[in-house]
């Protein structure tokens, strides 16, 4: 077994990304702290050919030394989007025919390994703040609301290792569809 170089790999160019046919998934981060969860976050989107990331609260943005260092350049490929109230984007998008649904543990919220998306559909996924997670007036706007099971001791995970969990999922079952 040989490791493969990066020039082997045959991966798209920025050019290629921004036209290439994206997976129907919107992620939307609501007042994170950590920068490097945040570049985290930008390069899982562009692994999977995430559609949109918008930044909420106080979410740092790009250009940004510290989001770079985990992004490795992702916040050039991955539309993105800065908007203050994430109430409003989560509207805005349900008014646009996207499903929104909270990454989150709250009264029947349906478990990741039993959410099903429809091929025919666009979803939006809101992830919180490290420590509060997503806040109630947002979860209370979305159409519902998905949960990762857990079964250690501790009760959350990372967000960024939230957000590429269940981007991985649902990139999965879309593909399947």
């Amino acid at each position: 077994m040989r490791k493969i170089e990066n020039s082997e790999l045959e991966r798209k160019s920025v050019e290629e990304f921004k036209q290439a046919e994206k997976t129907p998934i919107i992620i939307v981060l609501d007042d994170i702290r950590s920068l490097h969860n945040i570049g985290s976050v930008f390069r899982t989107s562009d692994a999977f050919l995430i559609e949109k990331i918008y930044l909420c609260g106080i979410t740092a943005t790009p250009p940004n030394k510290e989001i770079h260092k985990t992004a490795l350049g992702a916040t050039e490929t991955v539309t993105w989007e800065y908007q203050k109230d994430v109430l409003d984007v989560i509207k805005s998008l349900k008014a646009d025919n996207t499903e929104v649904y909270a990454i989150e543990q709250v009264e029947n919220a349906i478990f990741l390994d039993n959410f099903k998306p429809e091929a025919t559909k666009k979803y939006a996924l809101v992830f919180g703040n490290e420590v509060f997670g997503v806040n109630q007036e947002a979860v209370k706007l979305c159409d519902g609301a998905i949960e990762i099971p857990q079964l250690g001791t501790k009760h959350s995970l990372n967000i960024s290792v939230s957000t590429g969990i269940v981007i991985w999922d649902l990139f999965c079952k879309l593909k399947k569809n």
